[in-house]
């Protein structure tokens, strides 16, 4: 015998049904990157940024992999960037930077390059390969630690354990990632003056595994949707906010062109447990770009953390767009 149910609980069990079904297959498919959804415009922008920071009995090694893709009316693009710095070698060259076909016109995904495959998604854990570099870096699912959004764009960051295997070495540490989607915007097919204006992204980890990010910034152009002044830290991998944040160069080092490269950070800010100030100096850096009126630069930093009544080290990448 068959009992009719209400109209209303049919409803509901449906509804249910649906949602159970669209979980799995988030949670079945490797290629779900991301739960925000791409807006319909012809033109769109999509980043995601992975900065590792890691060590071992031979010292830190520093990986940062940065996936671009856009949509600009009918065609697709795809771009990698990429460092690796050694502590004791310096900066690896690495074979896979720049532009790569997109053919499938992925922009949820990350497209795959003759040079990365990526499976997983940063939400429930990716791995990143690189046959041709002998690198995999394996990254457990990362939690989000800070969200804005502007105009259709949104950016998100997070951080979580992660292992890099080169060179017959396993080395874990941690990955900070952020996710970038900005409609209306392509910079891959597109020029976009005053875009950045000294930018200073600070990706780093304590000596007691815990994430520090900051970055400060003057463009006007991308300040609605990133900020002028952000960042996030973690405790035992939990949250910390940032509120009252101050970015100050120290000091500076000459640069080909009309401009200076930051050398030297004093930060300070307000955590749940109280003030924190944090001192960095620039160990190498490597020049990617130069325009005379501005640069890009990687750079590794190593300082101090003194917070809660610690006084902890820091080492870590910082991106310098000046």
């Amino acid at each position: 015998m068959f009992h009719r149910l209400p109209i209303h609980s049919i409803f509901t069990g449906l509804l249910l049904l649906l949602f159970s079904l669209q979980t799995a297959a988030e949670v079945a498919s490797p290629r779900n990157s991301s739960l925000d959804g791409i807006p319909a415009t012809p033109l769109v922008y999509v980043s995601d940024y992975f900065s590792f920071v890691g060590q071992d009995h031979q010292g830190h090694v520093a990986f940062a992999l940065d996936n671009n893709r856009g949509r600009d009316g009918e065609t697709y693009q795809a771009e990698h960037f990429l460092v690796l710095h050694d502590e004791r070698e310096g900066w690896i060259a690495l074979q896979g930077n720049g532009r790569y076909d997109n053919p499938r016109k992925e922009l949820n995904t990350i497209p795959d390059s003759p040079s990365f495959t990526f499976t997983g998604s940063p939400r429930l854990g990716i791995t990143i390969a690189s046959d041709v570099n002998r690198l995999t870096l394996k990254i457990e699912p990362i939690p989000e630690r800070t969200r804005r959004h502007h105009d259709g764009g949104v950016v998100w960051m997070g951080s979580a354990n992660a292992w890099l295997t080169w060179g017959g070495r396993t080395i874990s540490g941690r990955v900070i990632y952020e996710y970038f989607m900005m409609p209306d915007f392509n910079r891959l097919t597109r020029t976009y003056w005053g875009m950045w204006n000294e930018f200073q992204g600070l990706y780093l980890l304590s000596e007691n595994s815990d994430d520090v990010y900051a970055h400060s910034q003057k463009s006007e152009r991308i300040a609605p949707l990133i900020g002028k002044l952000a960042g996030f830290t973690t405790f035992r991998n939990a949250t910390e906010t940032v509120q009252d944040l101050t970015v100050e160069v120290v000091d500076r080092d000459f640069a080909w062109g009309f401009y200076h490269w930051p050398k030297s950070w004093r930060l300070e800010w307000i955590g749940p447990q109280g003030k924190a100030t944090l001192t960095l100096t620039q160990t190498t850096r490597r020049g990617i770009g130069n325009w005379a009126v501005g640069g890009f630069s990687m750079a590794i930093v190593q300082g101090r953390l003194e917070y809660a009544g610690r006084r902890t080290p820091v080492y870590g990448l910082a991106e310098l767009i000046m």
